[in-house]
């Protein structure tokens, strides 16, 4: 049976390799240190490190070892998929585990141990299949020194290595004579067309532990002794705490302490309830510094100013000055967003002389080690972090916070803390989709062709806030300009540039990141550009992709498949927008309608998917729907707001997103690709805005050039 081993709480943290190989018997491990060792580890009597992908034990048990978080993604499906295809497993054989912590499970395409950018895939196609198909040859190496016949004479399948005269021993039976094979140097991997687990809809693995209650996730975690705090949270970087009354918090039956950190200040209780309390029960006086009397009508004015004189060039061909027989011109605005996780963010943290263990959600915990052991000074090997399944994750839990904040509870208390956001402290103090605005000029000549574009884009930085990453030489943070700069239509002349401004509250990644609002704004004005040429938008962006034929093909198959041209019922109207990111293609048409109150309504998107070779089709469908939903929720409702420096907004009452009885009829068609795998958790969320606002204009003869889109942005359009 196929399963999911969430980890165990209880398991202490010094397990050894030999200690998990007497626990389980012989077994054959086979692992690679990444990014790009190609030297295997057998199984030995070497302390156990996280370096072994793949475990095979004699009760035919084939575990797969995933080092990415699964935050509904479907990686602790995918991944499997991957091994055991090269493996020539029993997939009904194979089950999977999360990773610990340690440089061997280093995401390729980072070089750190964390989840995000649509990158497991992607980075980890190679890295798996190999490990697979050497286990394979070891395997099947074994067989043949105990049949003493040529390995050439021998085959794999569903997990058996067959000799032509038809004896078989299952991989299990293998796995302790395997485990002393010496790993070949190099091994052939399959030709796609041989595939028999890549590209089939296997059920997911986590499935079942989520339907009966058995998958762990960071909030269910409860240890001996536990406190749990709720913290008030300090409402903008650079806020300092002046005064703190805690008299009426520790009233509060079953409150512990009151502990102020640099970051807010936390109730300790017995229980939830007592700590979310004697939280409210607080009296914080805030020194809000910079952000003092901060509005989202200053921080838009300053963005403005950013857009309107960007210096950081990030694209510019031709001459931007060319003449053209008609100018248009356009300024589009973005909203800050919130994660908006359906867990709240928490972690349980457990801090001891010399070492810290930790239970969380989080995207990034090789990273998180690393500064945890800063926070309690000891060594990064004496810190455990266990990853758990993550109730949304979106970028906002890659952020470390809520892991620090929790550990310097625990280390200031002595004891065991669990520390949970409050929705309402995580929204309105949390991390956020940079706000931006964007000014575009494009140039049309006499045959409606475009000639020249011009977009100065004002926005925050988050390559500057990430901590980890720096601005190049240039200037230019490529999350502020993806989407913008690397648009795939032929234009001679165009310079496209990068305003910073930093108005002050957290920004940080967000599902499709700079792509969620660069989209809107691109292919919002390639239909204005469509609008002034007089032609059709779905026709004007074909003709212009003639270069691009993955954008061109996906382009073609949403129009096609949504009947673009064909006839709609009374009111009811098509747009259509295209975008390329994380290595995939996806265009989608939205059919819109407007209610009599003036609000949008979305009756059916129709989405092609380029995404390269396709490893699970049905976890495709589903990553493009929720993307889907996830950008229709910021399309028509998304917005935070400031006012006199706090954030306005605080839980789904007023951040509300899309409910049940407003989703749309979605299609998603995948198109045949023999490219690499490109990600899939985000690209089908930036095209959805732009599609939305397309139709709206072709409803109302309105240009939406706001997020989000409500009746009152119509009416004043």
């Amino acid at each position: 049976m196929n399963t999911f081993d969430a980890p165990d709480i209880d398991k202490p943290a010094g397990l050894t390799r030999r200690g998990l190989l007497a626990s389980a018997g012989a077994a054959l491990v086979v692992g690679f240190t990444l990014p790009r060792s190609g030297r295997a580890l057998a199984a030995s009597d070497t302390p156990f490190a996280p370096n072994a992908w793949l475990r095979i034990t004699p009760d035919n048990r084939i575990t797969v070892i995933c080092g990415s978080s699964e935050m509904g993604q479907g990686v602790l499906t995918a991944i499997p998929q991957l091994m055991a295809e090269e493996l020539d497993a029993d997939w009904s054989a194979v089950t999977v585990e999360q990773a610990p912590v340690s440089a061997a499970f280093n995401n390729p395409a980072f070089g750190m141990q964390a989840t995000g950018g649509s990158t497991t895939i992607r980075g980890h196609w190679d890295v798996m299949r190999n490990a697979g198909a050497t286990a394979r040859a070891m395997l099947v190496a074994a067989a043949a020194e105990q049949w003493k016949v040529p390995v050439a004479e021998c085959r794999t399948a569903l997990g058996e290595v067959i000799h032509g005269s038809g004896k078989k021993l299952t991989y299990g039976a293998l796995a302790e004579a395997a485990s002393r094979q010496k790993p070949p140097e190099k091994v052939a991997l399959k030709d796609p067309k041989d595939f028999k687990i890549i590209g089939q809809r296997k059920k997911r693995l986590d499935t079942v532990g989520k339907t009966d209650g058995s998958a762990r996730y960071g909030i269910d975690v409860s240890l001996p002794g536990m406190l749990v705090a709720v913290m008030a949270r300090a409402p903008l970087p650079g806020a300092k705490v002046v005064k703190v009354d805690d008299s009426l918090a520790k009233a509060v039956k079953g409150v512990k302490q009151v502990i102020t950190l640099p970051s807010g200040v936390a109730v300790l209780a017995s229980g939830y309830w007592a700590a979310k309390k004697g939280r409210d029960a607080l009296k914080v006086d805030w020194d809000l510094g910079a952000g003092t009397g901060l509005s989202s009508a200053k921080v838009t004015a300053m963005l403005t100013e950013g857009a309107s004189a960007p210096g950081a060039v990030a694209k510019k061909e031709g001459d931007e000055a060319a003449k053209a027989e008609r100018l248009v011109e356009a300024t589009y605005e973005a909203p800050y967003l919130a994660h908006a996780c359906m867990e709240p963010m928490n972690c349980t943290a457990w801090v001891k002389p010399g070492s810290v263990e930790v239970w969380a959600g989080t995207q990034s915990q090789g990273p998180v080690q690393g500064i945890l052991s800063q926070v309690a000074a000891v060594d990064a090997g004496s810190v455990k972090v266990n990853t758990m399944m993550l109730g949304g994750g979106f970028g906002r839990r890659f952020a470390p916070d809520f892991v620090i904040d929790a550990t310097l509870l625990s280390k200031m208390s002595g004891s065991p803390v669990k520390l949970i956001y409050s929705r309402e402290d995580d929204m309105a103090a949390g991390f956020y989709r940079p706000a931006s605005v964007a000014k575009f000029t494009g140039g049309l000549d006499a045959a409606g062709k475009v000639t020249v574009l011009k977009v100065g884009v004002g926005t925050p930085s988050i390559m500057a806030a990430s901590g980890f990453m720096k601005i190049p030489d240039n200037g230019v943070d490529s999350f502020a300009m993806e989407g913008i700069a690397d648009h795939p239509y032929d234009v001679a002349n165009q310079r496209i540039a990068f305003g910073r401004k930093e108005p002050g509250p957290n920004v940080w990644f967000w599902r499709s990141v700079g792509h969620s609002q660069n989209i809107f704004f691109m292919e919002s004005f390639v239909d204005e550009l469509a609008a002034a040429a007089g032609k059709d938008p779905f026709e004007f962006r074909r003709a212009m992709l003639d270069k691009q034929p993955r954008y061109k093909k996906v382009l073609e198959v949403a129009a096609d498949k949504a009947g673009w041209g064909s006839p709609l019922p009374a009111g009811v109207f098509r747009g259509i927008a295209v975008a390329q990111s994380f290595g995939s293609y996806v265009a989608e048409v939205a059919e819109v309608s407007v209610n009599a109150d003036g609000r949008p309504r979305v009756h059916r998107v129709v989405a092609a998917v380029d995404c390269g070779m396709t490893v699970n089709p049905t976890i495709i469908e589903r990553q493009i729907e929720g993307a889907i939903v996830f950008g229709l929720s910021a399309a028509l409702y998304g917005k935070i707001t400031l006012k006199d420096g706090r954030v306005e907004q605080g839980n789904f009452h007023d951040y509300p997103v899309l409910r049940s009885n407003e989703m749309p009829g979605v299609e998603v068609h995948i198109v045949p690709s023999t490219e690499k795998p490109g990600g899939i958790g985000e690209p089908g969320t930036p095209p959805i805005a732009p599609a939305v606002a397309n139709a709206l204009f072709a409803a109302t003869g309105k240009r939406l050039r706001s997020l989000p889109f409500d009746a009152e942005q119509l009416k004043k359009a």
